[in-house]
């Protein structure tokens, strides 16, 4: 089947089977591999994506599913100048370790801030609790973000 979607602000048209998941499309079809497949259940958020604005699990959605929608992988959070400030405080709070969770960490992290900029530490604990990390521990995880709530409030940007 032939699906037309928009992917970090780029037009795409990818023939896929109907069976395809979105998280295999992205990486195998458009070689965004950012968005990295764990446990292909939506357990473990490391195939985290933005579809129309939305933290989605990638490996629980098809391909065919994206179909005119506009799709955002870790790789359209980034700015090429520099690291974004949300990816500065995950550095900062030594908040990755092995780096396999992070893609998914960071996208959950840009939805939550992106509409709940004031957020509480309670409340990063209750979105990020969809992801797992099985090296770092979650208590830098939660301080980068909350340090990088500021960038948020300023812009409403990355």
């Amino acid at each position: 089947m032939t699906t037309k979607f928009e992917v970090n602000g780029k037009q795409v048209e990818v023939d896929v089977e109907p069976r395809l998941t979105l998280a295999d499309c992205l990486r195998q079809n458009l070689r965004l591999t950012g968005t990295h497949i764990g446990c292909e259940h939506g357990v473990c958020g490391a195939c985290t994506v933005l579809v129309n604005g939305d933290a989605v699990r990638s490996c629980l959605m098809l391909a065919v599913q994206a179909d005119g929608a506009k799709v955002v992988t870790v790789e359209g959070l980034s700015n090429d100048a520099d690291l974004t400030p949300l990816q500065k405080s995950f550095r900062k709070h030594h908040a990755l370790q092995c780096g396999f969770c992070t893609p998914g960490f960071i996208t959950t992290a840009h939805a939550l801030l992106t509409e709940e900029p004031d957020c509480d530490a309670d409340r990063v604990r209750e979105v990020l609790s969809g992801n797992i990390c099985r090296c770092t521990g979650y208590i830098s995880i939660v301080e980068a973000v909350l340090d990088a709530r500021s960038a948020y409030k300023k812009d409403g940007a990355r």
